[in-house]
């Protein structure tokens, strides 16, 4: 999946375990010009360093697979999704206006113009907000 927004903020390397780590960084985007979206992405291990040839304020293409996970703590299943990049170009044009987020190698578009508006945002929380997270 791809796609194009503005830099809005990059994170340093975060070093998890001693084999593990990540940074995450933030793009703004909006499918038709009506609403900016802000979304977060993560680097990975040895991708982690795809940023630091970028700044905030900076256009991008993020190309990047969407990953899930499960987890479970005292009996109750919680899921995961986060968004790993994987390769990060450029934008010439600087039009932080165009989005592709499709599975093929389709060459970037502008807007999805058949893309129905959110209406409503649902934000999942638990009863003991101090869980420790998985990661």
């Amino acid at each position: 999946m791809e796609i194009i927004g503005k830099i809005i903020e990059i994170s340093a390397v975060k070093q998890i375990t001693e084999a593990f780590k990540k940074r995450e960084f933030v793009i703004e985007y909006s499918e038709g010009g009506k609403y900016m979206e802000y979304i977060k992405f993560e680097l990975a291990q040895d991708k982690v360093s795809l940023m630091d040839e970028f700044n905030e304020g900076d256009t991008i293409e993020v190309a990047f697979n969407l990953r899930g996970r499960a987890w479970e703590k005292n009996g109750e299943k919680t899921y995961f999704n986060s968004l790993q990049a994987w390769k990060i170009k450029k934008v010439a044009n600087g039009d932080s206006n165009q989005v592709n987020a499709s599975n093929n190698n389709a060459a970037p578009t502008s807007a999805n113009q058949n893309a129905e508006p959110v209406s409503e945002v649902k934000t999942f929380t638990t009863a003991n907000e101090d869980d420790d997270l998985p990661f």
